[in-house]
C-alpha cells in the first residue's frame, strides 16, 4: 500500500468516525486533555506518514 491509498483510507476513516469522536471530545462531563490526545494521534500519524526516510533508502 503506497502512501496515496493510506492517506485516502485514513480519510474515510476520519469522515465515519468524526462525529463520535467530537461528541467524545467536547464531552463536558469528560477529563480536560481529551483534545490533546486527538491531537497527539493525528501527530503521530503525521510522522509515520511523511517520514524522510525509507527502508530502501538506508545504505
Amino acid at each position: 500500500m503506497n502512501n496515496q491509498q493510506l492517506l485516502i483510507a485514513v480519510l474515510i476513516i476520519a469522515y465515519v468516525f468524526s462525529p463520535t469522536l467530537l461528541n467524545w471530545m467536547i464531552n463536558p462531563e469528560g477529563s480536560w486533555l481529551r483534545p490533546y490526545i486527538i491531537w497527539f494521534f493525528m501527530i503521530l500519524a503525521a510522522v509515520f506518514v511523511y517520514q524522510p526516510w525509507r527502508k530502501d533508502d538506508q545504505p
